[in-house]
């Protein structure tokens, strides 16, 4: 029997329905952290709103989940979650 381990630190996406633009960033606790996001609680994301989420990873290691969501604001990264999430990205259309 395999345990199930818990994986804490989770690394997501949301995308604004508003600009068409996506916001990447890390948490613990990911639906308190939508929840803020779409209240218009952080700075970053209150004029972009709404915010639908789109993808997100769990890891175990706080270090891993940091490294990927650094790695996910580069241009290589970006480019990995345009080729992996191109129906999340092609069905939505910006709302102004």
């Amino acid at each position: 029997m395999i345990k199930s381990m818990p994986l804490p630190f989770c690394v997501y996406v949301h995308k604004s329905s508003r600009d068409n633009l996506n916001y990447i960033g890390f948490t613990t606790n990911l639906e308190a952290r939508i929840l803020n996001h779409n209240a218009g609680r952080t700075t970053s994301t209150a004029k972009r709103r709404p915010l639908e989420l789109i993808f997100c990873e769990f890891h175990r290691s706080k270090k891993d989940a940091l490294r990927r969501e650094k790695y996910l604001k580069t241009d290589p990264g970006k480019r990995y979650l345009k080729l992996i999430l191109r129906e999340s990205t092609n069905t939505m259309t910006a709302k102004v």
